[in-house]
């Protein structure tokens, strides 16, 4: 099976600017392509996967990857799926960003010699003249046409679309065209809701060099009701250990909804399809134990992926002994409570304090509701009275709901 043939058959690919060439020029060359990220945080999230995963498969195939960090355009800010505009950033932070994103990205891409490069855009805009590049570029974009594009028509025709957001295709669309020029780099991937901005770069290069470039999108990480996934209790489901245990992780993918585990099997894992075609028809028959098992292995592969085997195994272990009751409770997320006049009063904490301080709910509201609702239980006793007292001697497994474990222990020295 070719490139394209698995990306297709996994569901990948979303749109593409020449399907039949794009198809050619996988099977008969190794194309360098890219793909942009802007460092608006110290950390990428699950929604960079798709990314990331897709720009792997792509390596595998004999394809060499350019990944552009956009420390420009992250000053600008996309306006694509945003109801306002992104909170500036300075060039310290985006470059610390930047750096972050550069060690995350190695996890999944080899940037070994002769292996995948890494640019940012910073390099190459900090030279350019705005009187130039609007004479250069500018005189090739239609605005009509850039407001009937979906990335600025909500944003137009919602709260408003700022002047300085509005040149963010043109810079976009400059990347694509200036890395042409200078790599060769003839195929742009992006997320399906940049298809506007891709599509732009290819065609800025038809209009200004006359020559033939490419985009393709690949599907974005939904569920199958188009429910945009990503997004926990606690936040956005970071790629960083520090943001978000792996076992939070786990447990993320592990709690997926029966209908969209094969889906996301083909889509983000490297499982071989004809497995996962295995599976599917159990998964079909309705088979709660291989409906289990297939949430179990997409939890693990992608725990493996983000934060390496071993980790992918403490979290594997760690949620089935604590579903099980068996203990092992070593390897969940643990909070630190500390003794008189910081955390603890005799050893006691409050149901809607321990809430709170363990991250399981963001208020005392918040906790109080879920204490009034019948989810949330100590050590496998249900909780319903707000004003209960939870003693903990050395330590306690809480649980929010059905799925949400964490433990609370016990610490005798002080804090400082």
């Amino acid at each position: 099976m070719t490139l394209f043939q698995e990306l297709k058959a996994r569901g990948l690919i979303a749109q593409m600017s020449h399907e039949k060439e794009i198809e050619e020029l996988l099977n008969s060359e190794s194309v360098k392509f890219y793909g942009g990220f802007d460092a608006t945080a110290d950390s990428l999230h699950v929604g960079h996967l798709m990314f990331l995963i897709t720009m792997r498969r792509f390596q595998q195939a004999g394809h060499r990857p350019v990944a552009l960090l956009g420390t420009a355009t992250t000053l600008i800010g996309d306006p694509t799926g945003k109801t306002d505009m992104r909170k500036m950033l300075t060039p310290e932070q985006i470059d610390y960003n930047a750096t972050c994103f550069r060690e995350q990205m190695s996890r999944f891409i080899d940037f070994g010699e002769g292996g995948a490069e890494i640019v940012r855009n910073g390099d190459w805009f900090a030279d350019i003249k705005y009187l130039d590049f609007l004479g250069e570029i500018g005189r090739h974009f239609s605005v009509n046409k850039m407001l009937s594009a979906e990335c600025f028509r909500s944003r137009y025709e919602g709260k408003g679309l700022t002047f300085l957001e509005f040149n963010y295709m043109l810079l976009q669309s400059y990347d694509f065209l200036h890395l042409y020029r200078t790599k060769d780099v003839k195929l742009q991937l992006g997320g399906d809701d940049q298809w506007s901005n891709v599509l732009a770069g290819a065609d800025l290069i038809r209009r200004v060099d006359g020559e033939k470039a490419y985009a393709m999108t690949f599907a974005l990480l939904a569920t199958k009701a188009g429910i945009k996934m990503g997004k926990t209790e606690k936040g956005a489901l970071w790629l960083s250990a520090d943001k978000c245990s792996p076992y939070d992780f786990y447990q993320y993918f592990r709690n997926v909804d029966d209908s969209d585990v094969i889906d996301k099997l083909k889509m983000l894992t490297f499982v071989p399809l004809e497995e996962i075609d295995e599976r599917e028809k159990l998964v079909k028959a309705g088979d709660g134990a291989k409906i289990n098992e297939a949430k179990e292995l997409l939890a693990y592969e992608m725990t493996a992926l983000v934060h390496g085997r071993e980790e992918a195994e403490k979290a594997q272990n760690a949620a089935k002994s604590v579903f099980s009751g068996s203990g092992g409770s070593e390897d969940i997320p643990t909070t630190l409570l500390y003794d008189k006049d910081f955390d603890l009063e005799n050893g006691k904490i409050s149901a809607v304090s321990l809430l709170v301080k363990t991250g399981l709910c963001s208020s005392n509201r918040d906790a109080r509701t879920t204490i009034e609702q019948g989810g949330f239980s100590v050590d496998g006793e249900k909780i319903t009275d707000v004003n209960a007292l939870i003693e903990i001697t050395e330590h306690v497994i809480i649980k929010k709901g059905k799925k949400n474990f964490h433990k609370a222990a016990r610490q005798l020295k002080q804090k400082g």
